[in-house]
C-alpha cells in the first residue's frame, strides 16, 4: 500500500482514532522521507489472554503495516517481572518467570488474528535488560530524579495520599524506555495512561545520541461495566480467544450507550457509517440491531463467518426468544473485584427483601441468570456486563456489577 497511499494520505489514515501524536510535524517528516519506520508497542504478558483493549492499539499497528511500516510486538517479560504501576495506586505483585513465559507463548499464538506476520518483529526486552545488567541498570537510573517520576499522576497522587511507592516501580518507566532505544523506534503506540512512559523513551533515546522516537497515544477500552478500563484482573474483559457464542453473548451485554465507545474503537465500520448508525437509532431504530451487526463483526474477525452465523444463533435461541420485556429495569450493583455471591446479587437489585428469600428460592430452581436456571448457591456473579437476572416469572431485571467506589456508567 506504501505506493498507493501519499505521505499525506497515509498520516490522515494513521491519524484517525489516535488521541495525541507527539510530535505530528515529526511523523509527517519520517513518512514524506519515504523510508519504512519501525513502530514499536510493548504487551506485558501478566495473563494469558490478549482481549479487545489490547485490539485497539493491535488494530493500528495493522494500519502502519498495510502502509508498508514495520511492526515490532514487544512481549516485555523483564517490564512484566516488575508490574506496569501506570494508573493503579498500590504497588503491583512481580510475577515468576514460568508465569511470564506460559504467557509469552499465548501472545504469539494470538497476536496474528490481528497482525500480519511477514511484517512483524516479536522480540522480548529480556534479552537487552539481561545484557545491560546490574550496573547498567544503575547508569539507566541515574539519568532521571526522583522529582521527575514524581511527576507522573499515579505516582504524585500515592506520594500526596502516603501509599507506598516501591523502588523498584520507578524502574518501569525507563526499562520501558530502554526498550526503544535497543529497538532504534522510530514511533512507539501506548493507550493514554503509559504517555509518561512513552516520552521517557523520547528522552533516553536523545540521551543515548538517537533520534527521539513520535509517540501516538490512543483510547483506552472500558470494560464491559463501563467503568474501568478492560482489565482481566478486573473480569470485565473480551479475551480474542473467548469461545464465539461466549464473545457475542458478552458483546451484547454491553449498554446502549457503551455500545457507541466499543464501535468506533474496534469496528472496521468507517466514520460516516457509524454516523448513519446513529442517525437511524434517533430516528426509531432498534440500537439491539446495531449492536448484533457489531457483536458478529467481531466474532467474524476472531472465529470467522460460520463460527460468527452460529453464534447469533445461538443468542437468538437463548436470550431474544425468551422475550425479556424491553421495560426491564436496568440495576447497577456495587461489588469487589472477586464479585458478590447470587444471594447478594438478588437482595441488591431488589428482586427478593433478603439474602435468605435468595437462598429459598434458589434451592426451589426459580432463580434464572441469563436464561439458565441456577441452584447453586455458592454461585459468586463477577463484575463486567450485563445479566439478564429472574426470579420466578415476574420479577426481572438487567444486572450490571461494578467495581465498588466505581460510577455507573
Amino acid at each position: 500500500m506504501t505506493a498507493l497511499l501519499s505521505a499525506s494520505d497515509q498520516l490522515e489514515l494513521l491519524r484517525l482514532g489516535s488521541e495525541e501524536i507527539l510530535v505530528e510535524s515529526e511523523l509527517g517528516e519520517r513518512l514524506r522521507g519515504g523510508k519504512p519506520m519501525r513502530i514499536k508497542a510493548g504487551f506485558d504478558p501478566t495473563s494469558p489472554d490478549l482481549h479487545l483493549g489490547h485490539t485497539v492499539l493491535l488494530n493500528k499497528l495493522r494500519q502502519f503495516q498495510a502502509c508498508g511500516h514495520q511492526v515490532i510486538f514487544l512481549i516485555g517479560d523483564f517490564t512484566a517481572m516488575i508490574g506496569d504501576p501506570s494508573g493503579k495506586n498500590t504497588t503491583r505483585p512481580s510475577l515468576s518467570r514460568d508465569v511470564i513465559e506460559a504467557n509469552s507463548k499465548t501472545y504469539r499464538q494470538q497476536v496474528f488474528k490481528v497482525l500480519d506476520p511477514d511484517l512483524t518483529e516479536v522480540r522480548f526486552n529480556s534479552i537487552w535488560m539481561d545484557e545491560l545488567g546490574t550496573a547498567g541498570l544503575v547508569r539507566l537510573a541515574s539519568t532521571h530524579t526522583v522529582a521527575r517520576m514524581l511527576e507522573r499522576d499515579d505516582f504524585a497522587k500515592r506520594y500526596a495520599e502516603g501509599k507506598p511507592i516501591a523502588l523498584h516501580e520507578f524502574l518501569y518507566p525507563l526499562v520501558q524506555g530502554y526498550d526503544s532505544v535497543a529497538l532504534r523506534s522510530d514511533l512507539e503506540l501506548g493507550g493514554t495512561d503509559q504517555k509518561f512512559n512513552l516520552l521517557v523513551g523520547r528522552e533516553l533515546q536523545r540521551t543515548f545520541g538517537q533520534r527521539p522516537q513520535v509517540v501516538m497515544t490512543l483510547p483506552l477500552l472500558e470494560g464491559l461495566d463501563g467503568v474501568a478500563k478492560m482489565s482481566k484482573s478486573l473480569g470485565n474483559y473480551v479475551a480474542v480467544d473467548d469461545a464465539p457464542e461466549e464473545m457475542f453473548g458478552k458483546l451484547m451485554s454491553i449498554s446502549d450507550t457503551l455500545m457507541w465507545r466499543y464501535i468506533t474503537l474496534l469496528s472496521a465500520a468507517l466514520p460516516a457509517e457509524i454516523s448513519r448508525w446513529r442517525d437511524d437509532v434517533e430516528n426509531g431504530r432498534n440500537p439491539k440491531d446495531i449492536k448484533v451487526a457489531f457483536a458478529r463483526e467481531m466474532v467474524e474477525r476472531f472465529h470467522g463467518s460460520a463460527s460468527a452465523d452460529a453464534a447469533m444463533a445461538a443468542f437468538d435461541a437463548r436470550f431474544r426468544l425468551n422475550a425479556v420485556p424491553e421495560n426491564a429495569p436496568e440495576v447497577f450493583v456495587a461489588c469487589s473485584s472477586s464479585g458478590l455471591p447470587i444471594a447478594n446479587v438478588l437482595k441488591e437489585a431488589g428482586l427478593v427483601t433478603s439474602t435468605s428469600e435468595g437462598l429459598r428460592l434458589l434451592s426451589q430452581g426459580a432463580v434464572r441468570v441469563d436464561g439458565d436456571r441456577v441452584d447453586d448457591k455458592g454461585l459468586v456473579l463477577l463484575p463486567g456486563g450485563a445479566r439478564i437476572v429472574q426470579v420466578g416469572k415476574r420479577k426481572i431485571a438487567r444486572v450490571t456489577l461494578s467495581i465498588a467506589g466505581a460510577s455507573a456508567p
